[in-house]
């Protein structure tokens, strides 16, 4: 078959199809208008749920100023190169020390993007003598991660310890033939369901098997913990988490990334990890940017303080008027639904249109047949009165799910 015919055939067995019935409003949207909670959805004004801004930081003043002056200063080729050949400024080395300082531990490295600078990591670490196991639930990252690497792989059950423990006993008999090590990888915080990682379930284990863990806290950071360090903090168990993820994409509203850990490891991948050493340099003013959201991060907790108090009020609020919400202890609020793929996208037409709510759908193929799930990202910008009107809007559209009315085709 030619390769062409083969891709146009798959365009239509997974997500590509829809690229046919709603590019640019279930795939592809453009949200328009100042950053937050109220922006515009073809023209027409909507309360946005999808933005991962967990802290408001994206429209803050002082942010938006401090990217402006930097980009200003600086502009967005500075520095040219990668980091390890001509990409390396006193403003990186300063944000790296910083959260370092910030996680706890001896060393941090930046990394461009979470996604590539993750799957990176991986690789890096582990060669063909090693074991590499993974919570099943992991997110694409690291699965593509796993999937680089050269080590013996093997997923776990979703937080199911005694699953994870059988692996390591299997992974022991399996390094004692190649010389190799162990690395198991799970998440801070599962981004479509919104439970954590068993880290401290996960971390008891490291008494009875040689392993090192490795944890993508990409919802975690700045939001769970004592002080927002993540996951965790959350569990007590930082010292126990050897290779620390974390992303600017989430609640530092920015790009770019961090891996953080022992000192000698770090250095390590600084001179290993092939998506750095081959990549041009973050630009300064993002990394200026980071600074400044990491000093609010830090200083000011009344941010993730509302932002609990808005996500206690939806979630309980949900659950009260009678919605199942599923695992979650996160902000991340999915609403999970029953209904076939032409009744979520009429619902979600339905919301956007006549509710002027905006919210991620996932439905089949991400999802089994027959369910929708409802993904909602409350922040630290987002209001009671959001949350009221949204939980109004909910109920209703749940009704006429219930009611039929969603059953037939809907054009978009």
């Amino acid at each position: 078959m030619d390769l062409f015919e083969k891709v146009r055939a798959r365009m239509g067995a997974d997500l590509g199809k829809y690229a046919e019935i709603g590019h640019h409003y279930l795939a592809f949207p453009k949200l328009t208008g100042p950053l937050g909670p109220h922006m515009y959805f073809q023209g027409k004004p909507v309360l946005v749920w999808s933005l991962n801004d967990y802290l408001g930081l994206g429209s803050d003043p002082a942010v938006k100023e401090a990217d402006a002056q930097a980009a200003q200063e600086y502009g967005l080729a500075y520095p040219m190169g990668s980091r390890m050949l001509t990409g390396n400024t006193d403003q990186h080395e300063a944000l790296e020390r910083e959260l370092a300082d910030f996680l706890g531990k001896p060393d941090v490295f930046l990394l461009n993007y979470g996604y590539q600078g993750f799957l990176s990591v991986i690789d890096a670490l582990t060669d063909r003598h090693d074991v590499v196991i993974y919570d099943s639930l992991s997110h694409a990252c690291l699965i593509d991660g796993v999937r680089l690497s050269p080590a013996l792989r093997m997923s776990f059950r979703h937080n199911d310890i005694a699953h994870l423990e059988s692996r390591l006993q299997r992974a022991l008999a399996h390094i004692e033939k190649t010389g190799g090590g162990i690395l198991v990888i799970t998440e801070g915080v599962f981004g479509m369901r919104g439970d954590t990682g068993a880290l401290d379930r996960i971390a008891a284990l490291k008494a009875r098997y040689p392993f090192r863990l490795l944890v993508d806290d990409a919802h975690g950071f700045g939001v769970l913990g004592a002080t927002g360090r993540g996951t965790p903090e959350h569990y007590g168990v930082e010292e126990a988490v050897d290779i620390w993820l974390g992303t600017f994409a989430k609640t530092m509203a920015l790009i770019g990334a961090f891996v953080a850990g022992e000192k000698e490891v770090i250095q390590y991948l600084r001179y290993h990890l092939r998506s750095q050493i081959y990549a041009k340099s973050l630009p300064i003013a993002v990394v200026i940017g980071a600074r400044k959201r990491l000093e609010l991060l830090r200083t000011q907790p009344e941010r993730r303080e509302k932002l609990w108090h808005i996500t206690r009020r939806l979630q309980e609020g949900l659950k009260k008027a009678g919605f199942s919400l599923g695992v979650t202890e996160t902000p991340v609020t999915p609403v999970y639904l029953s209904g076939s793929e032409t009744e979520a996208i009429a619902l979600v037409k339905d919301l956007r249109e006549n509710f002027g709510i905006f919210c991620s759908a996932v439905t089949y193929p991400v999802i089994e047949k027959g369910h929708i799930i409802l993904r909602l990202i409350p922040t630290a910008a987002h209001t009671e009165a959001d949350v009221d009107r949204t939980i109004a809007a909910f109920c209703e559209v749940a009704a006429r799910l219930q009611a039929g009315a969603y059953a037939q085709p809907v054009s978009l």
